[in-house]
């Protein structure tokens, strides 16, 4: 049978996930499946000098799976409704380590960002692989968290942080707030399954993840900071300096990321369009589910 072939060259960024991929053209590149198979591998994919339009990015994500809406309660561009603008002088950062829109039953799959205008210093994005962080767990903590679940809720302000630190309007601040209110918490497993290649990884993130279902606040609180800390250690992270023109797409369902605010008010803008996933499933079949009862969903 023969081997496909394609016209990328493919170099780690460490030894754990990651790649930069050149000598292709996302602008007229067709193959969508390849690339997704290519980001299920790696987990991370850097494309750099191919200064995508929002209609090229919009072409590329659509070839590779659907695409949602920007977000559930920021609206999108006005032309280019699943592209979210992140303007860093209009709220557009997000210093926390997360994982994009766990707070609802079908997060997205995978992210594509790209950048418009980058800082003269500063404005990295880190990414932390959960795949690789979940296998480094001592056996018996493998064992134990397989089990759990956990509750995921949208922080107050979306993705724009306390207000002390947002550059938000307070009246936009109060609809953030408002529409945050009527999205449910959801209950995701703390172990996810990747429905392509069946590997596990952590799916817990300080972003969204709450606390963890059946557990002791303490217990709760304390298990969380293990596994946040644990994940984002250096051998299990990657840091990308961008410049204008770069592309990024990430693996959702087995990466967390940063956005480093290390730039001062120097503008920063980026877009990024995401891709629906399937229903997150644990390794002894839990599936994610939204839940209304206060019992569960309150700490």
């Amino acid at each position: 049978m023969p081997t496909t072939t394609h016209p990328w060259k493919v170099r780690p960024l460490t030894g754990n996930f990651g790649a930069e991929v050149t000598d292709v053209d996302l602008r007229t590149y067709d193959d969508g499946r390849a690339l997704l198979e290519l980001l299920e591998r790696h987990l991370v994919l850097v494309f750099r000098d191919q200064n995508l339009t929002h209609a090229e990015q919009s072409r590329i994500a659509r070839l590779m799976g659907e695409v949602t809406p920007a977000h559930p309660v920021v609206p999108g561009h006005p032309d280019f409704p699943e592209i979210l603008e992140l303007n860093a002088l209009q709220g557009g950062k997000n210093a926390r380590w997360h994982t994009d829109v766990t707070f609802v039953e079908n997060p997205p799959a995978a992210s594509i960002l790209v950048a418009d205008v980058i800082p003269e210093f500063g404005g990295d994005t880190l990414w932390a692989d959960a795949r690789a962080a979940f296998a480094a767990l001592a056996p018996a903590l493998r064992e134990a968290v397989s089990q759990l679940e956990a509750v995921h809720r949208i922080s107050p302000l979306a993705y724009w942080g306390e207000p002390f630190d947002s550059a938000l309007s307070r009246e936009d601040a109060q609809t953030l707030f408002d529409d945050a209110a009527k999205i449910p918490p959801v209950i995701h497993p703390v172990v996810r399954i990747h429905p392509a290649t069946a590997k596990p990884a952590l799916f817990v993130n300080p972003g969204f993840t709450s606390h963890v279902v059946g557990l002791s606040r303490i217990e709760s609180d304390h298990l969380l900071r293990l596994l946040f800390e644990h994940v984002v250690q250096p051998e299990f992270t990657l840091r990308h300096h961008w410049a204008a023109g770069d592309a990024v797409m990430w693996d959702n369902r087995a990466t967390l990321h940063y956005a480093a605010d290390d730039y001062g008010q120097a503008e920063r803008r980026m877009r990024r369009i995401t891709l629906r996933g399937t229903r997150p499933l644990g390794p002894s079949f839990q599936e994610s589910r939204l839940t209304n009862d206060p019992l569960v969903s309150i700490r």
